[in-house]
């Protein structure tokens, strides 16, 4: 069983909401690589998360790797001792939790200011005179 993950006040990630299951890892390891299952994948329900509301909890869905049950998938395969890859899943999920929760900046339209658009303006006739000069008189 694993432990609650707390993400700040009032967010957790209850244990009965994840799973894992420790996979073969890929890359160099010798013969190790081919007997031990290092890698670790770290599922967690979205919607037992506590504490997130609607729009957090589409950013997390859209932020993470969703399997086909609609949960967050999270893969560690940084050292190759299971216990830490463990918790370095852990703590990606941590991380992606508490990125959620930050609601994004609106965008707000704004106008080019006078200045960058005469600018921009002389510039494009500085340009239109120079390929002009460069063409040949007929």
């Amino acid at each position: 069983m694993l432990d609650p993950i707390v993400v700040r006040a009032g967010v957790v990630v209850p244990s009965d909401a994840q799973s894992f299951r420790a996979v073969r890892a890929s890359g160099p390891g010798g013969q190790n690589v081919n007997k031990v299952s290092s890698k670790v994948e770290l599922r967690v329900d979205i919607g037992q998360i506590a504490g997130l509301d609607d729009g957090a909890r589409s950013r997390l869905a859209r932020a993470g790797t969703l399997d086909a049950e609609g949960r967050l998938v999270v893969t560690s395969q940084l050292t190759r001792d299971q216990r830490r890859n463990l918790e370095d899943a852990r703590e990606k999920v941590r991380d992606l939790v508490a990125r959620a929760l930050v609601r994004p900046r609106t965008r707000r339209a704004t106008r080019p200011t006078r200045g960058s658009v005469e600018r921009r303006l002389a510039d494009k006739r500085r340009r239109a005179e120079t390929k002009s000069g460069r063409r040949p008189d007929d």
